[in-house]
């Protein structure tokens, strides 16, 4: 048992370098976005993310304060060299959450519960999963063993 217990809250403010969970998904998405351009427009942005272009706006504004992107007002939006470090690290997360969840065999609200751990997950225990994921991709017959012993268990 941790000598110590924490509420969410305080977990979560260990982070030194802590985007919200909002900011992240937007410069997931830019990074998405402007990986064959090089760029993407807030209206491309707003449009991806189902939401209205005065709210991209807002949000692009304060990761280019942060120094993630580059944007001109009406203009484009360009990823900075950190903000494409940290896009693509977001993507890879983003990723390798949603290869766990469908080993599972969970595909209803897949995107919804991907979201909800990847904005929570620590370093450590994302390289855990992610070799947990690629160990299982490596070894299908594994995955068809697991897959076949839900079913038995469902039907039981």
């Amino acid at each position: 048992m941790p000598a110590e217990f924490f509420t969410f809250r305080e977990y979560m403010k260990k982070d030194e370098d802590l985007l919200t969970a909002s900011m992240e998904d937007y410069l997931e998405m830019i990074y998405r976005l402007s990986k064959d351009t090089g760029f993407t427009r807030i209206n491309d942005l707003a449009a991806a993310l189902n939401v209205q272009p005065p709210s991209a706006t807002k949000m692009v504004q304060k990761l280019a304060e942060a120094g993630y992107v580059n944007y001109e007002r009406y203009g484009i939006i360009l990823l900075s060299k950190n903000g494409e470090k940290r896009g693509r690290t977001l993507l890879e997360r983003h990723r390798v959450v949603e290869d766990f969840l469908n080993l599972l065999g969970i595909s209803e609200e897949i995107l919804e519960e991907t979201e909800k751990i990847e904005h929570t997950i620590g370093a450590r225990t994302l390289n855990c999963l992610a070799d947990f994921v690629n160990f299982f991709k490596d070894r299908p017959d594994l995955v068809r063993q697991f897959e076949a012993y839900r079913k038995r268990k469902r039907e039981a």
